[in-house]
């Protein structure tokens, strides 16, 4: 599935492997960060994504944690927002958000090995 309805496969992955919502990790782009900045969080809402409203409501808990990648405001209101992060990236665009991915990766690992504290002390935007 696409993100904005990933609910229903990350819940029958949960399932299958018997994992509890503290242990799933989602990463998602943010349009509400600025560009290639990255966010922790260990629970909350879905700030407005779709993606994780609908991993909210398949789950019907929003208790696991999430790194968010800021990909930015689309360039222009008319803009359409589906085009906008599903666009490629180029130039220094596309260097920017490679270390951002590159630090996205570190992150989960962090995560993983250290905790969210530590994660969201080192990671944080």
């Amino acid at each position: 599935t696409y993100m904005n309805l990933s609910g229903k496969a990350v819940r029958y992955w949960m399932d299958a492997g018997k994992i509890a919502p503290e242990n799933l990790l989602v990463v998602s782009d943010d349009i509400a960060l600025p560009f290639g900045m990255l966010r922790l969080r260990p629970k909350g809402s879905a700030g407005g994504h779709n993606g994780l409203k609908n991993i909210i409501a398949h789950l019907g808990t929003d208790q696991f944690p999430r790194i968010k990648v800021g990909v930015g405001q689309k360039p222009h209101p008319d803009y359409d927002m589906a085009d906008w992060v599903l666009s490629k990236f180029a130039g220094e665009d596309l260097k920017t958000i490679t270390e951002a991915i590159r630090k996205a990766a570190d992150a989960v690992e962090c995560l993983i090995q250290e905790g969210p504290d530590k994660a969201m002390n080192r990671f944080n935007g």
